[in-house]
């Protein structure tokens, strides 16, 4: 009777470190999926923003197209202005500073700030999206290498 005993208390203990380690794997799974949800860019289209009725002074993120014609930069006020619009709503996007290079009009952007009472959205940070086709300069716009 007593090595069944022993193959009860082994079978007990492996139970007992099978389920500690599943405990283990599940915190560490939690913990990773937080850190990844807090990194994680997420970004409203102008009519979820509208449909959710953002208050105006609330921190959030606008992701939509550049609307054809709208791109305005004025290099001594540092005055970027520019219309988000995903097809169905139109958003007047104002910052300051310089637009980042891939900036233009019919490309994907988004920007980081509030929305101010008059409707308008005034940006902290402009992020131009890009295409996934990635076409490397010709040989000609390629600057010079200098090796000193």
């Amino acid at each position: 009777m007593v090595p069944a005993r022993r193959t009860s208390s082994r079978a007990g203990e492996r139970r007992l470190l099978v389920i500690t380690a599943l405990t283990i794997a599940v915190a560490i799974g939690y913990v990773a999926l937080q850190n990844l949800q807090s990194s994680a860019i997420y970004y409203y289209t102008p009519t979820e923003a509208k449909q959710r009725q953002i208050a105006p002074g609330s921190t959030t993120r606008l992701g939509a197209q550049v609307e054809g014609g709208s791109l305005r930069y004025d290099p001594t006020e540092r005055d970027l202005r520019f219309i988000l619009t995903d097809g169905v709503t139109r958003v007047l996007v104002i910052g300051r500073g310089a637009p980042p290079a891939l900036l233009r009009e019919g490309a994907g952007a988004v920007v980081e700030g509030v929305f101010a009472s008059d409707g308008s959205f005034r940006a902290t940070g402009v992020i131009a999206k890009h295409d996934e086709v990635y076409v490397p300069p010709s040989p000609s716009a390629t600057p010079a290498h200098r090796t000193p």
